[in-house]
């Protein structure tokens, strides 16, 4: 079993990606396939791929991104192309950089922390009311879109915890949508972060149409709830009484801005791991049948409590070793403020530099047969014995997210009423698709059958 002591810091070594081969690999399996290429041929080392004039590195070994993510974070800036047109929806609050983004960030840390009780018990009874209203509404035996059942679920469990049940579910849904929409739209914005806003791009009028729906829910939302006054232990509520890096109040624009960003990782990247996650344990019923009967023993046949989430063990296992497999973050770019020396090599002022979790974690140094699904991982003792930099789904540094915790307690609660009202089951293979987050190619199914 690799550990942390097996590996000394990684040697000076630079490869090269030549743009016959980048383009190659693009044809053949698209962003994500060339990744999955070059992560097997660099093998931790720090790359470069010659895209003719635009040449970024692709960072993926534990060392490098200890460098870049902690040592000289300051660094290391979201100010790629991509992030500008991410910043057109998730302004530059939470998302962004610098003291506003300080502000934005101590106020979430706050939000969570200061109502984490009651946004808890809210969570539980949330699961419980989602899932029971999916048993009513499925026949047995029938078989529904994964990842819209668990958007639905998801979002019953969101409302409450970011907007005080405020907003009708049915614009909650409609929101989620459209916040879906523009961000898968941003692939190649993404995958060619060097043309400009200018430019016309597949996906741009994507992203404005769904921006503008973004804007038409929130921004009256935000307006009448300032207006009610009424508070409570929701994170709108905390945005609304917090201030900025100036100590002024926030204006309406930016809550809106801070809570799309944070509703990106609340639903959107909760609903697709938890897709996956369905996926893994159709593929491995040992362990399936595992989770069932943890299920079984720690809710005893009731609805889910705020303390369940914690006595889930195995099923936080299995979550983390589905996040390892399928990052939601899959490739995040940061720029060089300055030029700088990684691993040995020299990074010039300007350059950008492309973190990849995804590939990280599949280096066969931290992970012993890394395409192999394994939850036990994820004991206490192999989580100490490995690199605090070869687990990353969350990020890491001053802007891991936030909500990591939020996710594990509703997943897990998720997971478990689920594997405690139905027998599930997916009928059909699902593969990855890289958009800005790491998509099902096609429709997911989920059979789901009354355990009675």
């Amino acid at each position: 079993m690799p550990t942390r002591t097996d590996h000394r810091p990684h040697t000076v070594s630079l490869h090269t990606v030549p743009l016959r081969h980048v383009l190659g690999g693009l044809r053949a399996g698209g962003p994500l396939g060339l990744m999955e290429r070059t992560g097997r041929q660099s093998q931790g080392a720090l790359t470069r791929l010659d895209l003719g004039a635009f040449r970024p590195f692709l960072v993926t070994h534990p060392d490098h991104l200890r460098h870049v993510l902690r040592d000289h974070a300051e660094n290391y800036r979201r100010g790629t192309a991509m992030w500008k047109a991410m910043g057109r929806l998730t302004g530059l609050g939470i998302a962004g950089e610098g003291p506003r983004w300080r502000a934005s960030r101590e106020l979430w840390c706050k939000g969570l922390a200061g109502g984490a009780h009651a946004v808890a018990d809210g969570t539980a009874d949330s699961v419980a009311g989602a899932v029971a209203e999916l048993e009513r509404r499925v026949a047995a035996g029938a078989t529904v879109d994964a990842l819209t059942e668990m958007t639905r679920i998801v979002l019953r469990v969101v409302n409450p915890a970011f907007f005080g049940s405020r907003i009708p579910q049915g614009q909650c849904d409609r929101l989620a949508a459209a916040v879906a929409v523009a961000f898968d739209s941003l692939l190649w914005r993404m995958a060619l972060p060097f043309v400009p806003l200018a430019v016309p791009m597949p996906g741009d009028r994507a992203f404005t149409r769904a921006t503008r729906t973004v804007n038409d829910i929130l921004l009256p939302l935000v307006r009448r709830a300032r207006a009610a006054r009424h508070r409570g232990p929701d994170l709108m509520s905390v945005l609304l009484d917090g201030v900025d890096a100036d100590g002024r109040a926030l204006g309406d624009a930016q809550v809106a801005q801070d809570i799309v960003a944070l509703f990106v990782a609340g639903s959107e990247s909760s609903a697709l791991t938890l897709t996956w996650a369905w996926v893994a344990l159709a593929a491995h019923p040992g362990v399936a049948a595992e989770v069932r009967r943890e299920a079984d023993a720690v809710l005893g046949g009731g609805p889910p409590r705020r303390e369940h989430a914690r006595q889930l063990v195995l099923t936080r296992r299995v979550l983390a070793e589905v996040c390892r497999l399928y990052a939601m973050a899959w490739a995040v770019p940061r720029t060089a403020a300055a030029a700088d020396v990684v691993g040995g090599v020299t990074v010039p002022a300007g350059a950008t530099l492309v973190l990849s979790p995804y590939l990280t974690h599949r280096l066969p140094a931290f992970w012993e047969r890394p395409l192999r699904f394994d939850p036990d991982r994820f004991t206490e003792e192999r989580v100490r014995g490995r690199h605090p930099l070869a687990y990353l789904p969350f990020g890491d540094g001053p802007h891991q997210c936030v909500g990591q915790s939020f996710f594990f307690r509703q997943a897990a609660l998720v997971v478990a009423t689920m594997m405690s009202r139905f027998h599930v089951a997916v009928p059909t293979r699902a593969e990855p698709r890289a958009a800005v987050a790491l998509r099902p190619r096609g429709r997911v199914g989920l059979t789901l059958i009354p355990r009675g």
